[in-house]
């Protein structure tokens, strides 16, 4: 359960907070405009603060509860996200019907940050049969590495086109750009966090104890129960 004791303001607003900047394109300004005309005068720096505090906790209930199992055959991706005026990477792998199977923020594009993604992946989901990357030199390097750590044959495949289902999979891009960009890679990782969190719930990945008719704002909010 998550501690909501020495807030000013009710659970049920700081999760609604929470939950519409990480769901939608809105800035904390945004946010801040559309509270008071529900009647609720919250200070946007209240509701950076609500996301960065809460956002980890909601997302780690996700990890630890029940989801639905991915497939063994992944297509792993990158791309680039502006922090404080530099570009750092967001890798993400979906399985082949588009579910989300992990991410990771990295400060560098290299065979360590791609190894580093697997491994996570690998920690949540198992070892897949194949994996497809576009022609990155990085990502197969990691793949190989992965290979040899395990001792377990993987198939890898590069194939751009059959990427694209992890390409078009990046709504994060839509979501961010109104966020006015990141001022610390800790703020990004978090946010970030939040954002592939509302899409795994957006898809169903989750099963909640309360049934399978739950909305997903209702799914978004049982995880802080």
């Amino acid at each position: 359960m998550i501690d909501f004791k020495g807030q000013r303001f009710e659970k049920t607003v700081i999760l609604l907070c929470v939950r519409w900047y990480l769901a939608y394109p809105l800035s904390y300004r945004n946010l801040k405009d559309m509270m008071l005309e529900r009647g609720v005068e919250v200070d946007h720096s209240n509701i950076y603060r609500w996301v960065q505090k809460f956002t980890p906790q909601l997302e780690a209930a996700f990890r630890k509860g029940e989801k639905r199992a991915v497939g063994n055959s992944w297509r792993m991706d990158e791309t680039y996200i502006k922090v404080n005026g530099q570009w750092k990477y967001l890798y993400r792998a979906v399985d082949k019907h588009g579910h989300t199977i992990d991410f990771l923020l990295a400060a560098h594009r290299d065979k360590r940050a791609a190894l580093r993604f697997f491994k996570k992946a690998v920690g949540q989901h198992g070892l897949p049969e194949k994996i497809t990357i576009d022609k990155s030199g990085a990502n197969a390097a990691a793949i190989e590495a992965l290979k040899e750590e395990t001792s377990q044959e993987i198939e890898m495949r590069q194939n751009k086109y059959l990427n694209n289902i992890v390409e078009q999979d990046r709504a994060v891009k839509r979501v961010v750009r109104p966020m006015l960009g990141f001022k610390s890679f800790r703020s990004a990782r978090t946010t970030l966090q939040g954002i592939e969190l509302m899409h795994m719930i957006n898809k169903r990945q989750m099963i909640s104890n309360a049934g399978e008719n739950l909305s997903v704002a209702e799914q978004f909010y049982s995880l802080a129960a």
